[in-house]
């Protein structure tokens, strides 16, 4: 069996995988499995916010809403730029502190 010693030329270390404890993120797996049409994409910074609304908005039937939660100051002016591009309405946008919340429903 070879050593493990790393770095060695031309060799690349084991991946690794993290574990998490699903317990300790009951409050997230509640959310998730109540509320299936959220999409939280804070954190994430443009274009990642309305590329993922997009990719969850072509799943959902026409009619159906997509509640987006994103920190982005550019989502501000890309959410609704984008419902607008493609026929989508948007119910409604709120702002809490650094926490914008859109409401989108899907065009049919």
């Amino acid at each position: 069996m070879p050593s493990l010693d790393y770095p060695r030329q031309g060799v690349t270390p084991p991946v690794l995988h993290i574990l998490v404890d699903r317990t300790k993120y009951r409050t997230y797996l509640r959310a998730m499995t109540e509320m299936p049409n959220l999409l939280d994409a804070t954190g994430l910074l443009c274009p990642l916010p309305v590329l993922k609304a997009r990719k969850r908005l072509n799943g959902l039937a026409a009619g159906e809403t997509l509640t987006v939660m994103a920190d982005d100051p550019a989502a501000i002016v890309d959410v609704p730029h984008f419902c607008t591009e493609t026929g989508h309405e948007l119910v409604s946008s709120t702002i809490d502190g650094a926490t914008q919340t859109y409401v989108i429903r899907k065009a049919g």
